[in-house]
């Protein structure tokens, strides 16, 4: 097992002004119409936590991802 690795949670908040409600828009659709669309969106900000292992698979999977991609050894 690799001690050394380390793993990172990274929460950003991002404002977003818009004359109707947004939903459930991706991350690209909202870089969209901030940029490009009808919308004012701007960083309030950005808090990095480092999280052990065990808690970086539970993170992963109630994103729904399979921990295996991230949290795989690398080659010896």
């Amino acid at each position: 097992m690799n001690d050394e690795r380390k793993f990172y949670q990274t929460i950003v908040t991002y404002e977003i002004l818009s004359d109707e409600p947004l939903g459930s828009m991706s991350l690209k659709d909202i870089d969209y119409e901030c940029t490009e669309g009808h919308c004012s969106g701007r960083f309030i900000d950005t808090k990095e936590v480092r999280v052990s292992r065990d808690v970086m698979a539970k993170l992963l999977v109630t994103q729904g991802s399979d921990p295996g991609f991230l949290l795989e050894e690398e080659d010896e």
